[in-house]
């Protein structure tokens, strides 16, 4: 009998060792989560990854675009005249970011965390058109020179008044 014992402990040596490789392959496969952006209206929020995103590294302001114009599943609804409160994590700060509107740069670099756009009314209808239901924006981490762009996260305003 005490010839099995060490037998056993062999056994749940080589599958606690073989649990623990196991797992760091499953580790070692996650992607490491993209920094964060908030969207805040009233009491609703919703916070997104980024839709484009290469850890720091310039993804070029063509990619920028293209990733700016993707549909967003992040949807918030806005109501006429509402603040629109934007929130990112000091890494996207830290080198800038600007809100582009479908797919267009509408505001300056910010180097802050957290933005207000007080009494936004983002859903003003165009001569000769309707007011839209829906507004894409992105938060978009870019330089001050806009030259060098590093990540952008897309939300979907969506008229609360429609």
């Amino acid at each position: 009998m005490s010839s099995q014992r060490p037998l056993a402990r062999r056994r749940r040596a080589v599958a606690a060792a073989g649990a623990v490789s196991a797992g760091l392959l499953v580790l070692s496969a996650c992607d490491k989560p993209t920094p964060m952006a908030t969207v805040t209206v009233g009491k609703d929020s919703v916070s997104a990854e980024a839709e484009c995103y290469e850890d720091g590294k310039n993804i070029g302001k063509e990619a920028a675009a293209k990733c700016a114009r993707e549909k967003s599943s992040d949807t918030i609804d806005v109501p006429q005249g509402e603040t629109l409160r934007i929130g990112v994590d000091p890494e996207i700060a830290d080198e800038g970011w600007s809100l582009w509107l479908n797919g267009e740069q509408v505001t300056d670099p910010f180097k802050k965390t957290y933005y207000a756009f007080e009494g936004v009314d983002l859903f003003t209808a165009q001569q000769g058109q309707e007011a839209p239901k829906t507004i894409n924006i992105s938060v978009v981490q870019q330089n001050k020179a806009g030259t060098e762009i590093f990540g952008v996260w897309n939300f979907k305003l969506e008229n609360a008044d429609a």
